[in-house]
Parts: structure tokens; C-alpha cells; sequence
């Protein structure tokens, strides 16, 4: 499970000054006097309120306040939400502390140990977002780990939605977050619903725009999302049908006027836009980071990009046009730009809408069971394998999705009644499976678009009779170590477009990955063998993303091969040491290439002179690359070029440094340049 950011812009933010400042007040001045209850030297400071009211902003706010981050030797954010899993929360925030990844083979005793390292003897503060536990004992576990040996003065920072979760963490007083003023949610709309200035002239929406912000009781989420929906729509009809909508007469359901908002809000996405939301209803609810690349490949399984006339754009394209316009819409928010996709979250009330417009299509199975479960049923997500998942199989008989995210326990016995009953799959992910071998059954699935194996690590071959599947666009390998050899005819594949692969095997076999022709993205990672990239070339002529990592043995050079026009739009190498220069082979997408990654060759000495001729070049991230020593010449022909990225490349970094460096000239051109 992945952690929300703790970063908010605080131009971004309206209202809540007073709030803040309050919070401020209670970390650094009443520091060390403000005791909390049976916590020794830690305070515990909630904020308290319902949902979308804002409180990890706040929190966030807080977290990024310059009084603050003066005040602690360390500070950490853990996103905690419905599971309060002890062991998990201690490994976290023992990552959080360190700044590094935790490994997975530390039993309880050593993270214990190991936390209690990290935090003694600092005053820091941990912010523990989103609470839901009222199991007093549990808390009294994490707690005993935090604040023993912690400094006077340590602060831990708690939002929730519960008022008696702060008093089971033994707190002393809370932070009541109410609604927000109407002139602040006015001031929030007007933002989200206008550009700079447009308000003046559309007096009359701006009329009608007071009277839905008073509809939203105060609630900036509903705020945020209706202004977003009408963002520069200045039909007054479309503005007259969100204000006059009998909707907001529906039960608010405890929560203010955000139900009804939101509802809203999806009535008036276009039909294309709520079909891609309601797939969202397979999202799980407790996990916190989702990224761009599954949803679309989760889109496109299901047809949803395929209706649609967008000239000559492809899937994928369309896919990434549909998530920006949800995205502007405030349907997800926490979006962070991976260079290669996006990571966003969604916020639980949107979770909630999504799931209650998808009428009962969507089960997300965990340790509550599955009582209750309807017969209509399409998409099934299992998160806990400890009870016998078969059983649930035979209730249903819809069923287009089948998303296990970890089937450690699971029999083959599932898999086997996954291919018999539902004959109409179309996304079918194992990830953590304890299988050496899948079944030859799977050619059944004809209309089977993505089969994900993600981390399956005792897998050591495919068989042949998925060549079969003609339908598959997706096909999810990465993490499979022990992947010994691929299936022979795999050039049968003719609809895949997407491909992620870990092996065993030193070279690719021929009628292999070389002849998948109709391959958009190709990621070949982890391949600790491999020593040679396909000896068919055809699968180049299409890709048009390409991510290579983590192949210690691999050496880039293609022998005889004759510079051909590429497609390619991004491309990543990553730890790969054998590669010194950059192969001739990519100056065939000297006309395409928008984005360029390489990080951990440490043996890479230059940049070719022809670097300067990719003109449509927009991003170039050079990451611990010690060896580069200077940029090409004329580099200023990338006109297009917007951000440059020289981190642990550290004669580089001297040679770019503004003004001085000898190489700044190349770049000054430049908007963004960073060095971390």
C-alpha cells in the first residue's frame, strides 16, 4: 500500500488560515508544555471532521509550514484508513524516518528495533492521515513504539473522521473543522469554475454560481468538484441544470450536501466520461496510489476508448485524453506526473459515488467476506485470499473482471472455475501467485484483452496455447524472475499492444517479442541474464514508449542495424552498466522522441552530437550517470525542450550550474532545470 503525498501548493488552498495557524500554534509554541494525556513527551493533536472538509490539506498545510519544519529533528506522513495493521504502519513509518524502502524479510522484533533507532532521542513529528481505528489496544501498540525515547516536545498530528478515535489516542483537545464561509467557497468556486477574471463578464453565472455554492453547505470537495465541472462553460442552460436540479432534495446521508453534489457532478460528465468513472468502482477503497497506465489498459479491455472518433489517435492516447478531462473535473486529485504515466488518488466520497452508480456491478472482496453478494456482479476484486474465493465463483456467472491483488493462498482450483464458468473475460489479473505452471485452459478466454502475472515469482513458463488468445492487448509479466522461457508462437499475439516483461533467458527467441508488430509500450526489466535486445526489429517500427531496466548483462547495440523512422515517444534506460553511448538505432526517432530517462549507467561517458537534432524533445532526466561530463553542442536547437533534470551526475551538475557553469549556455534556454 503506497502513502499519500505531503505536499499541498498553499496558493492553491482558500480559507483555513485560522485553522492553521491554530494547529501551528499547538507544534512550536505550547511545544513543550502541551502534554498529551498518558503519551509522555508526545502530544497528540486531531483534526476532526467530515469527509471532504479538508483535513489532509490542512494537515498538509501544517506538515509544509516553514515554523514547522524548523521545529522537528524529523518529520513523517503515514496514510493509515480503514486497516489499522500495526506491522504494516511500523514499516512504513520506519521508511518514512529512513527515506528508504523497508526490506520485506524483517520480521515484527527487527522493525520494532529498527523504529525504535530511527525516532530516539529527536523530537519529530508524524502525521498519521485518515484514522479510523477504535481498537484502544492497537493504538496502544503503535504508540508504545513511538514514544518510547522520543524528546519532549514530539507532536503526532492525526486526522479523522470519528471524534472518539482522538479520544482513544489519549488526545487533549481537538481541532473541530467546520464547514467552510460562504465567501470562501465562493472565492474556491470562482477559481475552479472561471479563468482568471472571467467572472466580471458572466454577471449572471456568477449570480447562479452563489446559489450552488450555498447549495454545497459549505463543503469545499463539493466546491471544488461542481466549479470544476463547469470550468468555462458559459452556456447559462448547463449552469441552470446544476442549480435548479432536483438531486440536491435527495438524503444527505449524514453528509452535509456532498452526496447530492457529487451526484451531480457525475450527471453531467458525457456518457463516455461516466462509463470510464464507473470502471473506477475496482478500485479498492483502502488503497491510496493508483496509476494512469492500468486504469486506461482497464478502459481499454473493456472497449471503452473504442467508441469514440478521435482521428487517428490511438487507444492509449484516447485513454490519457479521458483521464485529464476526470482529472480537471476533480474526480481524482493528488495527481503526480511519473514521466511515464501518472499516480493519483481518489478521494472516499468519490469512491463512494462510483460505487453506488454502478449498481451493484463492482465487488471488492476482503476480510468482511462476501455476504450479500449480487448476482449481477462484473467486476470482482479480491484482496483477502484467507476464506475459499471458489465458493463466491459459483454465485455468479457476469463476471468480465477478475482482479486478484494478492493470491498467495489461493488454490488452483480458482483459476480453474474463473476459466470454465466466466467464458467472456476480459481482464484477469494474478498477482503473488504460488503457480509454477498456468493451465493450457486459458485458451478458452477468447475475448480475454489483459492478463496481468505481475510478481508472480515461482512462475517459470507460459504455455503455448496462449498465443491463441488474438484478443489479448496486455500482458503483464514484470516480476515473474523465474520466468525461464516465453511460448514459441508468440507472434500469434497479433492484437497486443502492451507488454511488461521480466526473464530468465539471456536472448529472445526467434517469431518472439522482435514480431509483435502491433506493440505500443515495452518494458523489459529486471532481465539479469539478458544479454541482447530481439534480433526482429519489427516490434520498433510501433512502440511508442520503450523502458528498459535493471539488465546488468544487456548491451544495447544492435549489430547491421539500418537507422529506420521510429515512432518512439519515450524512452527509458535504467541501470543498465555496459551501455557507454547512447545506440545509433534510436536517431530513428530524431522527429518523435518527447521524453529521454537515464539513470544508473554508471558507465555512460557522453551524449551523442546527434541528441541535438531531436527537436520535439521536451523532457531529458540524467540521474546518477558519473561519468557524463558534458552536454552535446547546440543544444539550444531544443526549442521544445522544457525541463531538464542533472541529479548525482556530479561533474554535469558543475558544468550546468547557472551563469557559471560552461555548459549553462546549452541550456539557459531552458524553463525548468533541476538539480535534485
Amino acid at each position: 500500500m503506497n502513502t499519500t503525498h505531503s505536499f499541498v501548493r498553499a496558493s492553491e488552498v482558500i480559507g483555513r488560515e485560522t485553522e492553521k495557524n491554530k494547529i501551528v500554534d499547538l507544534l512550536i509554541i505550547q511545544g513543550d508544555d502541551h502534554q498529551g494525556g498518558d503519551n509522555g513527551n508526545v502530544s497528540v493533536i486531531p483534526i476532526v471532521g467530515l469527509g471532504g472538509l479538508g483535513k489532509t490539506t490542512l494537515a498538509q498545510l501544517v506538515y509544509n509550514d516553514q515554523r514547522v519544519v524548523g521545529s522537528f529533528d524529523l518529520r513523517m506522513w503515514q496514510h493509515v484508513s480503514v486497516e489499522f495493521d500495526v506491522t504494516r504502519l511500523t514499516k512504513e513509518i520506519l521508511g518514512s524516518a529512513l527515506g528508504t524502502k523497508i526490506s520485506e524479510g524483517l520480521s515484527m522484533d527487527q522493525l520494532q528495533e529498527q523504529l525504535r533507532d530511527a525516532l530516539r532521542e529527536k523530537k519529530f513529528l508524524l502525521v498519521l492521515d485518515d484514522v479510523w481505528n477504535e481498537d484502544r489496544i492497537k493504538w496502544s501498540e503503535l504508540r508504545d513504539l513511538l514514544i518510547e525515547g522520543a524528546k519532549v516536545g514530539t507532536k503526532i498530528l492525526v486526522t479523522t473522521r470519528n471524534i472518539s478515535v482522538a479520544s482513544i489516542m489519549g488526545a487533549v483537545g481537538n481541532i473541530n473543522l467546520d464547514v467552510l464561509s460562504f465567501e470562501d467557497c465562493l472565492s474556491l468556486f470562482v477559481k475552479c469554475a472561471f479563468k482568471e477574471g472571467q467572472e466580471r463578464q458572466h454577471p449572471s453565472l456568477y449570480e447562479m454560481g452563489k446559489d450552488i455554492v450555498r447549495k454545497c453547505g459549505g463543503v469545499p470537495l463539493a466546491v471544488k468538484t461542481l466549479g470544476s465541472q463547469l470550468y468555462s462553460k458559459t452556456d447559462e442552460r448547463q449552469w441552470k441544470l446544476i442549480r435548479d436540479s432536483e438531486i440536491w432534495e435527495l438524503e444527505r446521508d449524514g453528509a452535509g450536501h456532498i452526496l447530492p453534489a457529487l451526484r451531480l457532478s457525475y450527471n453531467q460528465l458525457p456518457s463516455h466520461l461516466k462509463q470510464c468513472l464507473v470502471c473506477c468502482s475496482i478500485l479498492p477503497k483502502n488503497y491510496i496510489k493508483f496509476y494512469s497506465s492500468e486504469l486506461i489498459n482497464h478502459w481499454m479491455a473493456h472497449g471503452l476508448l473504442e467508441s469514440r472518433d478521435h482521428g487517428n489517435m490511438e487507444w492509449e492516447d484516447v485513454g490519457e485524453l479521458y483521464f485529464k478531462e476526470l482529472w480537471q473535473r476533480s474526480f481524482f486529485q493528488n495527481v503526480k506526473d511519473y514521466t511515464f504515466g501518472y499516480g493519483f488518488d481518489m478521494h472516499d466520497l468519490i469512491k463512494d459515488l462510483v460505487q453506488s452508480v454502478a449498481q451493484g456491478e463492482s465487488l471488492i472482496v476482503d476480510s468482511a467476506g462476501t455476504k450479500g453478494i449480487s448476482e449481477n456482479v462484473r467486476h470482482l476484486t479480491i484482496l483477502k485470499s484467507g476464506q475459499n474465493v471458489s465458493t463466491t465463483l459459483q454465485k455468479l456467472n457476469k463476471v468480465r473482471t477478475i482482479a486478484l491483488e494478492s493470491c498467495e493462498n489461493i488454490d488452483e482450483s480458482f483459476l480453474s472455475t474463473s476459466i470454465s464458468r466466466f467464458k467472456y473475460l476480459r481482464l484477469l489479473k494474478l498477482t503473488n501467485a504460488s503457480w509454477e505452471l498456468l493451465p493450457g485452459s486459458l485458451v478458452s478466454l477468447k475475448h480475454l484483452r489483459s492478463l496481468d502475472l505481475t510478481a508472480n515469482e515461482r512462475i517459470t513458463a507460459l504455455p503455448n496455447s496462449i498465443c491463441k488468445l488474438q484478443s489479448l492487448q496486455t500482458l503483464n509479466l514484470c516480476g515473474c524472475v523465474n520466468l525461464e522461457e516465453f511460448p514459441r508462437d508468440m507472434i500469434n499475439l497479433i492484437s497486443l499492444r502492451w507488454l511488461e516483461l521480466t526473464t530468465k533467458q539471456s536472448s529472445f527467441p526467434e517469431n518472439g517479442v522482435g514480431c509483435l508488430t502491433s506493440l505500443r509500450f515495452l518494458s523489459i526489466w529486471e532481465c539479469s541474464n539478458l544479454m541482447c535486445l530481439p534480433r526482429d526489429t519489427s516490434y520498433l517500427a510501433s512502440l511508442r514508449t520503450l523502458i528498459i531496466g535493471n539488465c546488468k548483462q544487456l548491451d544495447l547495440v544492435m549489430e547491421n542495424y539500418q537507422v529506420i523512422p521510429l515512432r518512439l515517444q519515450k524512452l527509458g534506460i535504467i541501470g543498465v552498466p555496459r551501455m557507454v553511448a547512447l545506440p545509433e538505432w534510436f536517431q530513428g526517432a530524431t522527429n518523435t522522441l518527447q521524453v529521454l530517462v537515464i539513470e544508473d549507467c554508471e558507465n555512460l561517458e557522453a551524449l551523442p552530437g546527434w541528441l541535438r537534432s531531436f527537436t520535439s524533445l521536451r523532457r531529458l532526466i540524467l540521474n546518477s550517470c558519473p561519468k557524463l561530463l558534458s552536454l552535446p553542442e547546440e543544444m539550444h536547437r531544443l526549442t521544445a525542450l522544457t525541463d531538464v533534470w542533472i541529479v548525482d551526475c556530479p561533474d554535469l551538475e558543475r558544468r550546468c550550474q547557472r551563469d557559471t557553469g560552461e555548459d549553462w549556455p546549452k541550456i539557459s534556454h531552458v524553463p525548468n532545470v533541476y538539480f535534485e
